[in-house]
Parts: C-alpha cells; sequence; structure tokens
C-alpha cells in the first residue's frame, strides 16, 4: 500500500484484491486511523511520507517498505510470545465474523468486502463458537419467559412454568384414575 491508499477522510483504505488484482476502495474503522495515523506519528521525519511512497515501514533499520512477508513474521512472532496460534489471515476470519454478527449488516455487504465470488463462501463465517450459541439461545429463552418476545398473536408463557402440550409430549397425558 501506497500513502495515497489511505483515505482517513472517507474512511477507506485501498487493497488490490488477490484473485483480481483489481483495486478496490474498502471501508474500515475510525479505530483503524487511529492506529494509523499514531503509527505515521511514529515514523515522522525518519521515512518518506509522499503520496506515492509506501504506508507501511518496517520498524529495523535501515527501513524499507514492508512486506506482506515481513508482516506475517512479525505477526507470527508475536503470537509466539503471547502463547497463541494466531495468523494474520485469522484477523480477517474474525472481522468477517463480527460483520456476520451485526444484523444491521447484510451478508451480501460481508461478501462485497470479503472479496468472495459466491455468496456460500461468505456463509461460512456464520458459524458461532458453541459458547456463543448457548449464551444467545439462553438469553432468548430468558425473553420469552419475561414474555418480552413470542410468536405474533401467542401469549407470552407465564414465568417459567412448563406448558401443558410440552408436558404431554414427553410423559404421555395426565392420568385422572385416581378415586
Amino acid at each position: 500500500m501506497s500513502c495515497r491508499d489511505a483515505d482517513p477522510g472517507q474512511q477507506l483504505i485501498a487493497v488490490i484484491r488477490k484473485g483480481t488484482r483489481h483495486l478496490q476502495q474498502l471501508p474500515a474503522s475510525p479505530d483503524a486511523f487511529v492506529w494509523l495515523r499514531l503509527y505515521q506519528a511514529q515514523l515522522h521525519g525518519l521515512v518518506p511520507a509522499g503520496p506515492d511512497d509506501p504506508l507501511w515501514w518496517t520498524l529495523r533499520r535501515p527501513f524499507r517498505q514492508l512486506s506482506y512477508h515481513a508482516a506475517y513474521r512479525m505477526f507470527t512472532r508475536a503470537s509466539d510470545t503471547l502463547g497463541a496460534n494466531w495468523s494474520l489471515h485469522d484477523l480477517r476470519h474474525l472481522a468477517a465474523y463480527r460483520m456476520t454478527r451485526d444484523p444491521a449488516v447484510p451478508l451480501a455487504d460481508v461478501q462485497w468486502v470479503l472479496g468472495h465470488a459466491q455468496l456460500a463462501t461468505t456463509q461460512l463465517y456464520l458459524s458461532a463458537p458453541a459458547s456463543e450459541v448457548i449464551a444467545s439461545v439462553l438469553a432468548h429463552h430468558a425473553r420469552m419467559a419475561a414474555g418480552k418476545e413470542r410468536s405474533p398473536g401467542t401469549e407470552p408463557p407465564p414465568g417459567l412454568q412448563y406448558r401443558p402440550e410440552s408436558l404431554e409430549v414427553l410423559f404421555g397425558r395426565p392420568r385422572h384414575d385416581h378415586p
């Protein structure tokens, strides 16, 4: 990336797509540009900062353009230091997962950001970890029990009581043959 590929005013970065090799602008978070600005302030006066100059530099002297392989090695070293098993690609997966979990972001928009030709590829990111699924479903049950969420035209269940029809399915019809 060159300096002209980052547009903080529009919150856009330009990337070259791996498959098509086309240049595409993508939205980035405001925090990303805050961190970029802090990085640029750290290197101010040490590296050229013209529009055609590299955006990312190695921090070791002599300063050189930061290549993908150098970034990969840097990230691997940081991961090893933390005792983690993360890769640069895991950051892409995390961003995709977070976008797919946001109900305000259509899946087709996530597909476009990721550059997937097929929506089915993007749908792979819809799978949540078991702990999140459990928490989500338990929250759903709590909302149902509190009467805050229900199917149209149905009354909320009374507290945490079992519905009689559910008990009948589980245990059969109650026997009323007691004298």
